[in-house]
């Protein structure tokens, strides 16, 4: 069996408030707690979840921007979360990301042939004729003329603007994309053509993404595994469209009730949950959800719960839906790599 493409295992980011006498006296923001997953070359996987509960920090920790306080980000075998300098920007190549504005993350003053081919000309020089010729292939690629390389990012609209960060994320033939909520500036006509666009380059060149959004119609149509994240743990891990369909976890269920229904003469049986989620400062002992769980037992007050594969492939953390047995420490990367195919 091949190797999957990405593999995270046990990735932790604290991060400390304030100074302190003592190290122990020192607060501490627990923005991702022991996350574990992979991704296979050509695949979709998205991650999901309420503003806070850590979905763009896994993203920093994935490209490198910031240093994981534990765990390991393994990609195409090498532990990127271990590199430094030279050995760091060399792994850049193979990992891109497409930020959430589409404006702020491109530099005002440089044209847009100027924009695309900056990442290459990182790693080698390109004359005037190269440049052009690559910036017109990229632009013509995400479907923008050529004939507009020369513009600056003011003169484009929202959605050639993120036209544009996905060009510049494809110049270096990268085998994984991060996409930080990239539709969620755009209107809806335009996020549509964005995501088929995004699925018409990963069929044409393999490409995987890992697609990070709390909006949930969206991962739906894009996705093929969703983990759902919840105070910096994933809680729910399953493909696609199995999670849409059954849910098993208590979150889970609570997000998709939440999402908006586009029938208006649908009424919904479900009531989302209340409240407000914890802070990851203070978290709540025991599974982080019970405070606004109505399947809350008292174990769930005292225990952590593990991440445990269930019988139909998908992994869920809860004692009421999935209990653990007593002193199974949970999958990981590679075991969950060995006990699920991609759709």
């Amino acid at each position: 069996m091949n190797k999957p493409l990405l593999n995270v295992e046990n990735l932790t980011k604290h991060y400390a408030v304030g100074t302190g006498f003592l190290k122990k006296s020192i607060p501490l923001v627990r923005a991702v707690e022991d996350v574990s997953f992979s991704v296979e070359k050509g695949e979709t996987f998205c991650i999901v979840g309420e503003s806070g509960c850590g979905k763009s920090t896994v993203a920093r920790l994935l490209m490198g921007l910031v240093q994981p306080t534990a765990g390991h980000v393994l990609l195409n075998g090498t532990d990127i979360a271990g590199l430094r300098g030279d050995e760091l920007r060399a792994s850049r190549k193979s990992i891109q990301m497409v930020f959430q504005d589409p404006y702020s993350s491109l530099n005002p003053r440089l044209t847009a042939a100027k924009i695309i081919t900056e990442s290459v000309e990182n790693f080698e020089r390109l004359g005037r004729k190269q440049r052009e010729a690559l910036a017109g292939e990229l632009l013509t690629k995400v479907g923008i003329s050529p004939d507009a390389m020369h513009r600056l990012p003011s003169e484009f609209s929202g959605g050639q603007r993120q036209r544009l960060g996905i060009a510049r994320a494809l110049a270096l033939n990268p085998s994984l994309i991060i996409a930080d909520e990239a539709v969620s500036a755009l209107d809806v006509s335009v996020q549509a053509q964005i995501l088929n666009l995004l699925m018409d380059l990963q069929q044409e060149t393999g490409i995987a993404f890992v697609f990070i959004s709390h909006d949930l119609s969206v991962v739906e149509h894009i996705g093929h595994r969703v983990a759902v994240m919840y105070l910096g743990r994933i809680v729910e891990l399953a493909p696609c469209e199995e999670l849409f369909k059954t849910p098993v976890h208590p979150y889970s269920e609570a997000l998709i009730a939440a999402a908006p229904l586009p029938d208006p003469t649908r009424v919904r049986s479900e009531v989302p949950v209340e409240g407000e989620v914890p802070s990851p400062i203070n978290p709540p002992s025991g599974c982080a959800f019970h405070p606004r769980c109505p399947l809350a037992i008292e174990r769930c007050r005292t225990s952590v719960p593990r991440l445990v594969r269930m019988t139909d492939g998908r992994f869920v953390a809860c004692h009421v839906r999935a209990p653990a047995e007593e002193g199974f420490a949970g999958p990981t990367a590679a075991d969950e790599h060995l006990q699920r195919a991609v759709p």
